[in-house]
């Protein structure tokens, strides 16, 4: 009881945002300079504080969080007591003022069947990525900022098998598979000394000894791009978010980011490994009328050519409707197939 009424009590002058579920994303730019995200959408409220308010608001919730936040770590990425996720930069990162962004955990979209009633999926795709799932298939989600990659791997996630052990590695925790073996790993900064830092590349390689079935990745940024091909590549079934434009965007990323681990890791040996590892890239999509929409579901068929991983849309979004593309869901089978 104690600790619930801490934690209404946490966000102080901005409890009303939090409390407001029609707002996805609230963010600070000045203290007299606030805005909120409302179905996908920005808008200024009549929110006044003072820096000060802001500063103890911060230093309060990071408590929470476990991070810390000074001139030499500039930046902090924490969890706060409602799930909700806090970004903070300061000065001189920032030319004045500390920015600050709270993305809230809304219960939105928590299943695949979730997403189809709010129109990001048609029946087809949700059936797909019901199959696709629950047979193992490497899936790759990507798409721009505030696209809802997260909320989709999450739907994703809720289509395991219960029998299965699941690994999530992420930044900060934000994915929550509710299934009965489930444990979530959560990166770690430098100490005050400079020493302790625990990276995801260093997550990914620890999960391995943690007997997974599966492993779901939050988000793909760097060198640790390596590790989870050469998991994937291994035989475990994984999921992984991106930050691309595209499909194809996403694949060719994905070619350049292991690169970042040494210049001994050649494309000769990362190209072919996504092209028999990644199964689907889903591409998700802001509008700019605030809609959350699938707007490709391509599949990776396994070949490769001239350093180019080939990809075949299996649904494409006109903007109007779907569209059936040259691939299906067999071209994935007969992929793995061959492969065996």
């Amino acid at each position: 009881m104690e600790n619930e009424e801490l934690k209404n009590k946490s966000f102080g002058p901005i409890q009303g945002l939090i409390d407001d579920q029609s707002v996805e994303e609230i963010w600070i730019n000045t203290p007299n300079r606030i805005f909120v995200a409302r179905n996908g959408k920005s808008e200024l409220t009549n929110l006044v504080l003072s820096k000060e308010v802001v500063h103890n608001l911060i230093e309060r919730l990071l408590i929470w969080g476990g991070r810390r936040l000074d001139v030499s770590t500039p930046f902090v990425d924490a969890r706060l007591p409602d799930g909700s996720r806090l970004h903070v930069a300061i000065p001189e990162v920032t030319a004045v003022h500390w920015a600050v962004n709270i993305r809230k955990h809304l219960n939105k979209g928590s299943t695949l069947s979730d997403l189809k009633q709010l129109g990001s999926i048609n029946d087809e795709i949700l059936a797909l990525l019901t199959h696709a799932v629950h047979d193992g298939l490497n899936i790759l989600v990507s798409g721009g900022t505030q696209a809802g990659k997260t909320t989709f791997l999450n739907a994703l996630a809720s289509q395991i098998p219960v029998h299965e052990r699941v690994i999530t590695i992420e930044e900060v925790f934000e994915l929550k598979p509710k299934l009965p073996d489930w444990i979530g790993l959560q990166t770690r900064n430098t100490n005050l000394e400079g020493e302790g830092e625990i990276s995801l590349r260093k997550l990914i390689k620890e999960s391995l000894r943690m007997r997974p079935n599966r492993i779901i990745v939050g988000e793909v940024r760097e060198a640790e791009a390596l590790d989870l091909l050469i998991a994937l590549n291994a035989g475990l079934p994984g999921m992984a978010t991106l930050h691309a434009n595209s499909a194809r965007s996403a694949i060719s990323k994905l070619q350049l980011l292991p690169l970042l681990a040494g210049e001994n890791i050649a494309q000769s040996f990362i190209t072919p490994t996504i092209a028999s590892s990644i199964d689907l890239v889903i591409q998700c999509s802001l509008d700019s009328q605030g809609k959350r929409r699938v707007v490709e579901v391509a599949a990776v068929t396994g070949r490769s050519e001239a350093g180019i991983v080939e990809i075949d849309s299996i649904y494409r979004w006109n903007g109007i409707e779907y569209e059936k593309g040259l691939a299906d869901y067999s071209t994935i089978k007969n992929k793995h197939r061959l492969i065996k």
